[in-house]
């Protein structure tokens, strides 16, 4: 993607971020994720849309300007399409969390009975770059998938998803 290309959409994206009340931490962890999920997506380089990866990573945590739970990748999905934003960009949005979130789980915990499982690879790209960054800065896999284990339990559903997005997203399958 040209730099030119790059600077435009990450002025849009972080205006919209901060007219929906995103805080300047949130702003900060958006664009270390989307600078990840760039340079994830070079792996993918003939199969994957960039720019949908870099909109969609920069946006990814805009329902944390109403939520801060498990419930802001879908919250996000609908303030994307309160400003109606492509469908593409709300289906990153409100997957991204984790390695995905199934219907099931979503009921569990106090969402509607929807399937938040990333699907398309810019949806997993994303996702996954998300789950490298803590913060600001970057982590790595072994620390995320025992941050899992810690928070969900050895056997919860969600550490084998991770494991298995991180080896399809890194090509380690």
């Amino acid at each position: 993607m040209e730099e030119e290309t790059k600077e435009k959409i990450s002025s849009e994206c972080i205006r919209l971020l901060r007219a929906v009340g995103c805080d300047g931490e949130v702003i900060k962890h958006c664009t270390a994720v989307a600078e990840l999920a760039l340079e994830i997506a070079h792996r993918h380089y003939n199969t994957v849309n960039e720019e949908l990866i870099f909109r969609g990573a920069l946006l990814h945590d805009i329902g944390r300007a109403r939520s801060h739970g498990i419930a802001h990748g879908f919250v996000g999905g609908e303030i994307a399409r309160e400003l109606e934003l492509e469908e593409n960009l709300v289906r990153i949005i409100q997957r991204h969390v984790g390695a995905g979130i199934t219907a099931a789980e979503a009921k569990e915990v106090g969402l509607h009975s929807v399937d938040l499982m990333p699907e398309t690879m810019e949806e997993k790209i994303v996702a996954h770059a998300d789950n490298l960054i803590e913060g600001g800065r970057r982590t790595n896999i072994e620390d995320e998938i025992a941050n899992f284990k810690a928070k969900l339990g050895e056997s919860h559903p969600s550490v084998k998803r991770m494991i298995a997005l991180h080896k399809e997203v890194m090509d380690e399958a």
